[in-house]
């Protein structure tokens, strides 16, 4: 392991490995707090399809600094963890969640000695959280740009697209290159043919995962019982209204807190599906918007307001 920052008044990041139940090595990066901030709590960033955990750098440093312990990781096949060609990688949407979000989610609880702990899910990371063993160790959960996927309910924009990438690219290119050749498109990102088929899957069906899988993720969706908030946007180029609220419909144990922004076109800015993990989103969105939503220990102050811990 590495550490990129060791100075007491500065935020902590080192990579590291965290290994699932199956021996794949995950490989992730945990940020600290300085060392004269007190901890809050603890966040496990689970990521979009086809995004690097590196994306979420900004955002984790930024928790980090308020006194969040953060851990972000690479499902396999993406990232820092792939680890070999990608036609040889087996790992399916289930797969990321049984063993690497569950390996990082683990990793994550035995750092953080206690404190709470948020999944923050972006898009694919949001959908995943019941089928994730251990996820009852989660006290909240906030969903950035997340909704179903199903291709009839996504944005206008998309819609027009999404025919070509299902029925032309994803069943035409991925059994040519043994893998959904994403980079070379200039669609999502390179992805492993298990992901990629079994997404398709979902997105076909109106009731996506549940629809495409049954009873079985029903009852995953189900599992969860800690209370959600879903930022949703409303220039996101991805993700419609519908599927946001279709998605979080089928985590129907949980409570639910829809919160829709209104974008930023006013400021000569837009959010998107991708725009709230940028840097520049800190004053306008992250202290205003995620802080609220993040589990930590009663009391807490406000963002930038960090007890040092000393007496």
């Amino acid at each position: 392991m590495n550490e990129q920052s060791a100075k007491g008044d500065e935020v902590t990041s080192t990579p590291c490995v965290v290994r699932a139940a199956d021996g794949f090595e995950v490989e992730a990066t945990e940020y600290l707090p300085p060392r004269d901030i007190a901890r809050r709590g603890a966040v496990l960033i689970a990521g979009a399809m086809g995004v690097a955990q590196g994306y979420y750098r900004p955002f984790a440093e930024w928790l980090a600094q308020e006194g969040f312990i953060v851990l972000t990781f690479d499902f396999r096949g993406m990232g820092r963890s792939r680890k070999g060609p990608l036609r040889d990688e087996r790992a399916d949407i289930e797969t990321w969640a049984r063993e690497d979000a569950a390996a990082a989610l683990q990793a994550l609880a035995q750092r953080s000695e206690g404190l709470p702990i948020t999944w923050i899910g972006h898009s694919l990371g949001a959908q995943i959280v019941g089928m994730t063993p251990g996820h009852e160790r989660v006290a909240r959960v906030l969903t950035v740009a997340a909704g179903s996927g199903y291709w009839l309910e996504n944005s206008a924009p998309l819609r027009r697209k999404s025919w070509l990438f299902w029925f032309g690219a994803v069943p035409i290119a991925t059994p040519i290159y043994g893998y959904f050749p994403g980079k070379k498109l200039r669609m999502v990102g390179d992805l492993p043919k298990g992901v990629v088929f079994q997404w398709r899957k979902w997105c076909m069906n109106p009731n996506y995962a549940v629809g495409a899988e049954g009873e079985r993720m029903r009852a995953m969706f189900a599992s969860v019982r800690a209370p959600i908030t879903a930022l949703s946007f409303d220039d996101d180029e991805l993700m419609s209204e519908a599927n946001t609220r279709s998605l979080h419909g089928m985590y129907s144990s949980a409570e639910v807190r829809h919160v829709r922004v209104c974008s930023l076109r006013d400021r000569g800015a837009r959010i998107g599906h991708f725009g709230f993990f940028r840097r520049e989103m800190r004053e306008s969105l992250w202290a205003p918007l995620a802080f609220e939503h993040l589990a930590r220990l009663p009391r807490d102050p406000s963002p930038g307001r960090a007890s040092n811990g000393k007496t």
